[in-house]
């Protein structure tokens, strides 16, 4: 699973997938990492949930948290997350004492999450595809994902 770590690939591999997760979102600054191999596993909200066992979607074929409404709205994601002790919040900009993850929408509707790592770069779940490392909150918004739409966080354990 993605820890933060570069993927160890062979050099011919990595370019490979560099190049496949390129093509999907063309804003990643050049200096993004591929942290896990591919796994169907758990999803980008699970991912920034901190749960790689299993899918977080708010339907019932997927785990989503009984507290919140099973409809895909940003109210339903706050909700869910509230679960784990997040809050809204001003922005992504790193707080050592805050843990914080990003949710995107497009037209208004979430779409992703991504997670901030204590370094303050940002790790992402590209959907059943890799876990990558990244430096800011947009490099993974556009076509696929939208934007940022908010940011929560919670005080660090």
């Amino acid at each position: 699973m993605g820890t933060g770590t570069p993927l160890p690939l062979s050099f011919a591999e990595m370019l490979q997938v560099r190049a496949k997760i390129q093509q999907g979102f063309p804003n990643l600054a050049a200096t993004f990492q591929v942290t896990s191999d591919t796994t169907p596993k758990y999803n980008c909200i699970a991912w920034a949930a901190g749960d790689t066992s299993r899918w977080w979607w708010p339907s019932t074929a997927y785990y989503w948290p009984s507290e919140a409404p099973r409809i895909e709205t940003l109210d339903a994601f706050v909700k869910a997350f509230a679960t784990l002790g997040y809050t809204p919040c001003a922005d992504g900009s790193l707080e050592v004492d805050s843990e914080k993850v990003a949710i995107y929408c497009d037209m208004g509707t979430p779409t992703h999450m991504a997670r901030q790592m204590r370094s303050g770069a940002w790790t992402s779940k590209l959907g059943r595809s890799w876990d990558i490392g990244h430096i800011a909150p947009a490099e993974v918004g556009g076509p696929l994902y939208g934007s940022v739409t908010l940011y929560l966080s919670r005080r660090r354990a």
